[in-house]
């Protein structure tokens, strides 16, 4: 069909969305790939006879032009298709459609964790009657203040980009709205398109041009000559430089830039979640994990710092120690960020550009600088001292095995076991609970993609659907995923998908009957790990009686996944083994003793403890939070550089 001189095709909506999808590019540094891998979905009133129909027809055309993976859960299959735009550095995602109500508003959890870690997904929610002709539908919010809002509004605030597309004209500039938010670097994360049932279904005669193959170009954006230059000469006549690697590293394949740096200049590179993975543990240079999950390494160079350079961090409580780790009343910041609003943290000298393309820039600049001799031997010093740290937590002595109950290990010499006996270039994924910590301190990363962690939501639920995205990014690697029985409880059901689509993961399932990190962290408040154990309900009416008869293993084997049970290290040794050779998912179970926790990085985190109490234990809590929070220092002094003048 023509209109005038343009050419037209008649599809519905979702037919046309499923076909734009299918058809758009990334490209950065020449390298061009699909954006969109596929599509997960789970089916209902609002999307099956809208998006579902359309991608059926989309398959039987051309299996490989939009895949389609059944999830089991919807706020799980938005956490894999983030998993996996992480591990191809944002170039790469997935699109997520579900049905009206719940199934849509499932996703809200897994939208909050990609807008907050700066990921791209695209998220298709279905939505009621634009006609409103039988209203109330099923799973419809009335307002009663507004006849216009539904329960996919609640979408707006975590989303990066939303839209209602509630008549056919509306798709075109929607779509591509959505793809130049999904593939901006600053502004990316999770995008929303509302779609009411109706209009999914709805034809329209479409230009074809809006099918054509679009590349959308990823940018890397140079640093102004003007603030680099005051970089320089901030770096320059620093005496204690101190970089702060975050994920902005990783997202612009700036980690051989970042060696480069250290290696030219001495200055030591300590790590966030986000960005651990940096620089390899035993770099001279690398004092690895910084701030309230740190090491001693980082955390005291961090304290006597007078220059600090981020690169690509956003400064998240955790990376700052909740803002006492650096105590140097001078310290300036220099914040390499492609984001302004990142860059501009801590009153920093914002050097808004891409992280590679400003490290190149700034060690050209510095060509022939270097930090101190003696700066560098302290930095070797400390990284040694704490290594030897890292080695005690993995073969714990006699006096700390001896005393475990039978069958139990440390959590930290199931870390070191998984660390030793898996290959450089596998993937450890973790995101809740007291692993996270312990892995940021404890992990010795060989490779820039082996370390996975969701930290910047701390999503319990996510490990399992984040290994799953993982290993779909890189079916090359093994992918171990670490969770612990408290989140494995609230989202084991993707291990259903990975047995569907055969992607192997290898779950080491840490059972030690409660929520261990917030048990520690409830006794260091006071409050007495109250309401963090599993266990039955005494006679006094308090749940402190006998632990709970939960055989998550039988779990795990009901679900389709290979299970091995262990209850020594050498039986732990053994299983990682048997688990590399598998051709499929995998699950170890393992229980450790909760009460031994990994060893101190010496700094604080800001969880307030309450001010008055009849407990004792409380009111010590109260006391030390006090002696810390008068350390919290507020980073707001101007950024200013001294020129060095020549004789």
């Amino acid at each position: 069909m023509t209109t005038g001189l343009s050419r037209t095709v008649r599809l519905t909506v979702a037919q046309a969305l499923v076909r734009f999808l299918s058809v758009q590019y990334s490209e950065r540094d020449g390298q061009r790939q699909k954006l969109f891998a596929g599509c997960f979905g789970i089916f209902g009133h609002g999307n099956v006879a809208g998006v579902g129909q359309a991608l059926l027809q989309a398959e039987l055309a051309d299996p490989g032009a939009l895949p389609y993976i059944l999830a089991r859960n919807e706020q799980a299959m938005v956490h894999t298709s983030v998993a996996y735009s992480r591990t191809k550095n944002r170039l790469q995602t997935y699109a997520c459609t579900a049905s009206i109500g719940p199934g849509s508003t499932n996703m809200l959890t897994g939208a909050a964790l990609a807008t907050i870690n700066r990921l791209p997904v695209l998220l298709l929610p279905s939505d009621t009657f634009t006609t409103r002709v039988s209203a109330p539908v099923l799973q419809e919010l009335e307002n009663v203040g507004a006849g216009d809002i539904s329960v996919n509004d609640a979408f707006r605030p975590v989303s990066r980009y939303f839209d209602r597309v509630s008549r056919p004209e509306q798709l075109p500039s929607a779509l591509l709205n959505a793809m130049r938010v999904l593939t901006d670097p600053v502004e990316t994360g999770a995008v929303t398109l509302a779609l009411p049932q109706d209009v999914q279904a709805e034809a329209y005669d479409w230009p074809e041009e809006l099918f054509a193959e679009r590349e959308w170009h990823v940018a890397r954006p140079l640093p102004e000559a003007s603030i680099l230059a005051q970089a320089v000469e901030l770096v320059r006549n620093a005496r204690r430089p101190l970089v702060v690697a975050g994920g902005g590293v990783a997202y612009a394949e700036a980690n051989d830039a970042l060696r480069a740096f250290a290696e030219a200049t001495g200055i030591p590179v300590a790590e966030s979640q986000a960005g651990k993975g940096s620089l390899r543990y035993d770099h001279p240079q690398s004092v690895g994990a910084i701030g309230s999950t740190g090491t001693t390494a980082a955390n005291t160079l961090a304290e006597a710092a007078d220059v600090v350079i981020g690169v690509g961090t956003r400064y998240s409580d955790f990376t700052t120690a909740s803002r006492t780790v650096f105590q140097n009343p001078d310290v300036r910041f220099v914040n390499i960020n492609v984001a302004r609003f990142d860059g501009g943290k801590h009153a920093g000298l914002p050097v808004v550009a891409d992280a590679r393309e400003a490290l190149v820039a700034l060690t050209a600049a510095l060509d022939g600088w270097s930090v101190d001799e003696d700066y560098r031997t302290e930095t070797a010093q400390l990284a040694q001292e704490w290594d030897a740290i890292v080695e005690r937590a993995y073969n714990p002595p006699a006096e700390v095995t001896g005393a475990l109950a039978e069958g139990l290990l440390t959590q930290g010499e199931v870390l070191g076991c998984v660390n030793e006996l898996s290959d450089p270039r596998d993937v450890v994924v973790c995101a809740a609970g007291s692993m996270p910590g312990d892995l940021h301190k404890l992990w010795r990363t060989r490779d820039g993609k082996g370390y996975h962690v969701e930290y910047g939501y701390s999503c319990m639920g996510y490990e399992i659907a984040g290994g799953i995205g993982v290993r779909l990014a890189a079916p090359d690697r093994d992918v171990f995923v670490m969770v612990g029985d408290g989140s494995y409880l609230m989202m084991s059901t993707e291990l259903v998908t990975a047995v569907q689509e055969n992607v192997k993961v290898i779950v080491v399932l840490v059972q030690n009957h409660g929520f261990a990190s917030i048990g520690a962290l409830s006794e260091s408040l006071g409050s007495q790990r109250f309401g963090t154990s599993y266990r039955y309900r005494g006679e006094d009416g308090r749940l402190d009686g006998g632990v709970l008869p939960v055989d998550l293993a039988a779990n795990a084997r009901s679900l389709g996944v290979e299970v091995i049970e262990i209850d020594s290290r050498a039986e732990l040794e053994k299983a990682i083994g048997i688990a590399k050779a598998a051709a499929g998912p995998v699950l170890i179970h393992v229980r450790t003793d909760p009460l031994i926790g990994a060893p101190d990085s010496e700094s604080w985190w800001d969880v307030p403890v309450s001010e008055v109490s009849t407990l004792e234990s409380t009111t010590a809590a109260r006391t030390a939070y006090d002696e810390f929070k008068a350390g919290q220092r507020p980073y707001v002094a101007p950024v200013t550089y001294t020129r060095e003048v020549e004789d």
